[in-house]
């Protein structure tokens, strides 16, 4: 399909964020479409987590303008964003570690839920019946990743790459349209990683949703992504198909070396 007929998730122009006198992204443009996976790479510094801030409303864009699914984000508060249809994982693991592997994945439906205070104190029908179908619905996401067996596990007991599945899991449980790894494949050993590639295109397959994807394994981006953005110095270095990208003198030079 043309990007002539396909719905744009994500269009970011002329982003970019001061910090002080130091400019951390600049002029960057970008464009997701839906059902579509995207890689953002660069060196170490390059700026793309803190491109993910400025998506996620973590940090206020000194200039520019974002747009989800035809919405400007520009007064939007990071839970905002995230009902809009933005979620995130992180290149550091953020579970609730003391909290079943179950109860991670319920606490990323806080979306969904529209019974009252009272109605949960008073455990009233509303409230029995919504938490029944919140319930329902984690554990079959839990089935989706390979983890309906260990639902009543504590999530800090649960092997990396495992954690890893429940992060990207619970972040699927706010069902978003566009859906945020922040480095997916860090930590992980090579079987891992071939797993986790098969599990992003089921994601993007099943959940029908765009992917942006920050990461260091080359095999994986040029594996699984349609586009890829190039950062160099917070600003665009080369955005184009994995094989353009693989091709362009500057980015071989930048990046991914001779």
């Amino acid at each position: 399909m043309s990007e002539e007929n396909r719905t744009p998730i994500l269009e970011v122009t002329d982003l970019g964020i001061d910090f002080g006198g130091l400019t951390a992204v600049n002029n960057l443009d970008l464009t997701i479409y839906e059902n579509e996976t995207v890689g953002l790479i660069g060196p170490n510094g390059a700026g793309k987590t803190t491109v993910f801030n400025l998506l996620t409303k973590v940090y206020e864009p000194t200039r520019g303008e974002i747009w989800l699914c035809g919405e400007n984000t520009h007064k939007m508060t990071t839970v905002q964003v995230n009902k809009a249809g933005i979620a995130r994982t992180f290149q550091n693991i953020r579970l609730f570690m003391n909290l079943s592997v179950l109860d991670n994945v319920k606490t990323g439906m806080h979306n969904e839920h529209s019974y009252s205070v009272a109605d949960a104190i008073l455990r009233l029908p509303k409230y029995k019946k919504e938490e029944a179908e919140i319930d329902e619905k984690a554990r079959e996401l839990l089935k989706i990743f390979g983890l309906e067996d260990k639902a009543e596990y504590i999530a800090g007991s649960l092997p990396y790459g495992e954690q890893r599945r429940l992060e990207i899991a619970r972040a699927l449980a706010t069902s978003p349209k566009l859906l945020l790894l922040d480095e997916p494949a860090a930590g992980m050993n090579p079987q891992e990683t071939e797993e986790l590639m098969d599990m992003i295109r089921k994601i993007r397959d099943q959940f029908h949703i765009a992917i942006l994807l920050i990461e260091h394994d080359m095999k994986l981006v040029m594996g699984i992504c349609e586009r890829i953005t190039v950062l160099n110095y917070g600003a665009m270095l080369a955005t184009g198909t994995p094989e353009e990208i693989q091709a362009n003198p500057q980015v071989i030079k930048a990046y991914l070396g001779e």
